[in-house]
């Protein structure tokens, strides 16, 4: 396990996470310039695709991480029996779920019940498919719909921030189900889907597009939040929420609902709009 892996063990979590919450909404013109401007040199920000592509007009660190893209810069997979891709990023894992096990890494697995935070809301998913992906700094850092469906509760799971590095995600057992976390189950035409905004060491937050920020406040026990009878319904390719950090969104499927593209595997580029799965269910 290489140091800074180890260092996340001890590392005081939420304390860093509050430190870079206060650097990512600081309007100090010095701290805003310098964070954004080592962003996106660091790591090669493409701000042609931004809505808004001077980097010098934005507020904060926060505004400019969580930008709205340009126009047309992506788009939605034509075919309308796609599932499409919630995010910039890359694929963390995705494929099967096997007996009631999403794969993490090598030698590295978690429960669906462990990452839901319940085992009865786990039980459509245990033979069903998932994929993880991840998103890094220079990502888009925005979460869209893979498709349509009507939010019915919202679970905030709290818990660590360990990176989701890929070296973290090789080492850290069972990380995605003990970060912090927001689970949105949704129900569609084809039965229940799941989305899965999971924090990281300096996520600073999540928000949604129905309640604003979700992540923080911190809390010591799981907490439930019932939207049925709210009418929130998303299109596909809607914006759904938004990290004000990078970390990873996992999708949930039920078992014989879709086929996911089989061109996805560990570590493919992605971005928002493209095919993740193709429906099989009437």
């Amino acid at each position: 396990m290489s140091l800074v892996t180890s260092l996340t063990y001890v590392l005081p979590h939420r304390y860093l996470s509050s430190l870079a919450r206060r650097l990512a909404y600081s309007q100090n013109p010095g701290t805003r310039r310098w964070l954004i401007d080592t962003v996106v040199r660091k790591f090669g920000v493409d701000l042609s695709e931004a809505a808004n592509p001077d980097p010098a007009s934005y507020a904060s660190f926060n505004a400019f991480f969580t930008r709205a893209l340009r126009e047309g810069a992506r788009a939605p997979d034509p075919d309308p029996r796609a599932l499409v891709m919630p995010a910039d990023g890359h694929i963390s894992q995705c494929g099967p779920i096997e007996a009631g096990r999403i794969f993490q890494a090598k030698g590295q697995s978690f429960t669906v019940a462990e990452l839901l935070g319940d085992a009865a809301d786990a039980a459509p998913y245990l033979d069903g498919s998932f994929a993880t992906v991840y998103l890094s700094p220079r990502d888009y850092h925005r979460v869209h719909m893979p498709w349509t469906g009507t939010l019915c509760e919202t679970v905030h799971v709290p818990g660590r921030l360990f990176s989701v590095g890929t070296a973290a995600v090789s080492k850290v057992p069972r990380l995605f189900a003990r970060n912090e976390r927001l689970v949105c189950h949704f129900d569609t035409d084809f039965g229940p889907m799941v989305q899965v905004m999971v924090g990281a060491l300096l996520v600073s937050g999540v928000e949604t597009v129905w309640s604003g920020e979700e992540i923080p406040a911190y809390g010591d026990r799981i907490q439930r939040k019932d939207w049925r009878g709210q009418g929130i319904t998303l299109q596909r390719f809607e914006e759904m929420a938004r990290f004000n950090y990078g970390s990873t969104v996992i999708v949930l499927l039920p078992k014989g609902v879709a086929d996911l593209d089989p061109s996805l595997h560990a570590e493919s580029p992605v971005r928002l709009g493209q095919r993740l799965a193709v429906r099989t269910a009437d």
